[in-house]
């Protein structure tokens, strides 16, 4: 029987995270299309900018971290 709840586990918790990236694969392209268009608009801000692009890619990616360790976490519970 918990053979079963483990395979289960495991498989719920790639899905978990399979669900948990998309909202930071849709944010990565969020703050990277405003980036793009901020700098097509006016190319002499692009130097002001591109800090702020990089953390909020690295905010968004810690999010996707958190995702993956959270369903590691969660499927050790079974």
């Amino acid at each position: 029987m918990y053979d079963v709840l483990a395979a289960v586990g495991g498989s719920t918790a790639a899905i978990g995270y399979g669900l948990a990236a998309i909202g930071p694969g849709i944010g990565v392209g969020l703050v990277f299309s405003a980036y793009i268009q901020s700098t097509a608009r006016q190319p002499e801000s692009s130097r002001l900018t591109l800090p702020y692009v990089w953390i909020g890619f690295a905010v968004i990616e810690a999010l996707a971290l958190l995702g993956i360790a959270f369903g590691f976490i969660w499927a050790g519970e079974f």
